[in-house]
């Protein structure tokens, strides 16, 4: 018995110890929210920190964006891309603003009051939410905005993404905006799912992001927020104050890359991804490399 709790000790010990070189291992965490685009830009933001110091990144992806921020804000990841017009509506709980400018500002300003987190300057596109409809069906009743839209929902079946559902600058708004009334509740599904139950012709219209590469590909048609309900949403990385004072290379790395993504650029990226099946790290590499930047070293560490 003496030698079994030994061993089991012995163990345990080993354990931790390689539990604690494993944590010492990594400097900094970058998190997606979980879908193609955040995983582009959480990989991004990793290899650019890595290339251009001596820092090691883990990645970690979640779900929703309250889920990522209180991660945030609680210190277990130290940075992720957020979108501006997501953090006036979602988590700052502010009525909809339509200069980006304002809105970027209001942000980065209660951000640091708030929740001691630095807003860095915006990468240089915007992913606002699209609402979207098959193009067979905007072709044959001459369909491009959301007003025009209104009058043929009565007879539509809605799908919609369970956050979008949910927002204050999601459906509930939106529908109240342009009027939009279905003779039964919207369908409410995993937004990984929508695309195929719009093919499928299970629902009418969805909501997505305007740079999926998806909506080209497959000949949709995406409406125009005619009336401006939805606010910018400026993709800009934030990043613990925290993690800044203790890395300050980490400001300076992640900078760089401010303005230098387009929508076109971003949309090309995603369809990479899910179009082409290409891995993502490949995806973010061969991007910097076209952008200038320098190539990822080998000590780049998976999660």
């Amino acid at each position: 018995m003496l030698c079994f709790l030994t061993f089991g000790l012995i163990v345990s010990l080993f354990s931790c110890q390689i539990n604690s070189s494993n944590k010492s291992s990594v400097d900094i965490v970058v998190a997606s929210k979980g879908f193609t685009e955040q995983d582009i830009l959480s990989e991004l933001l990793a290899q650019q920190i890595e290339t251009t110091t001596n820092l090691k990144v883990e990645r970690r992806s979640f779900t929703t964006t309250l889920v990522t921020h209180n991660a945030l804000i609680a210190g277990k990841i130290d940075a992720y891309v957020e979108y501006t017009g997501t953090a006036l509506t979602s988590v700052l709980k502010e009525k909809i603003i339509n200069d980006p400018k304002v809105v970027y500002d209001k942000v980065k300003q209660a951000y640091a009051q708030k929740f001691n987190l630095e807003v860095l300057k915006p990468l240089g596109f915007q992913d606002t939410f699209a609402i979207i409809i098959r193009g067979e069906d905007a072709r044959r009743d001459n369909i491009q905005t959301l007003s025009q839209a209104a009058k043929y929902t009565p007879q539509w079946r809605g799908g919609f993404g369970y956050e979008f559902a949910e927002r204050e600058d999601g459906f509930l708004g939106l529908a109240k905006t342009y009027d939009l009334r279905f003779a039964q509740p919207p369908r409410l599904m995993d937004s990984g799912l929508v695309y195929r139950a719009l093919l499928q012709k299970q629902v009418d219209i969805i909501n997505a992001n305007s740079t999926d590469g998806q909506i080209a590909r497959l000949g949709l048609v995406v409406l125009k927020d005619d009336k401006q309900y939805f606010p910018p949403y400026e993709a800009a990385p934030i990043v613990r104050q925290a993690i800044l004072k203790k890395y300050p290379e980490v400001k300076k790395a992640i900078a760089q890359l401010s303005g230098r993504i387009t929508a076109d650029e971003m949309r090309q990226l995603n369809y990479q991804v899910e179009g082409e099946l290409q891995d993502i790290k490949d995806v973010v590499r061969e991007f910097r490399k076209s952008k200038g930047f320098a190539l990822p070293k080998d000590n780049i560490s998976n999660s």
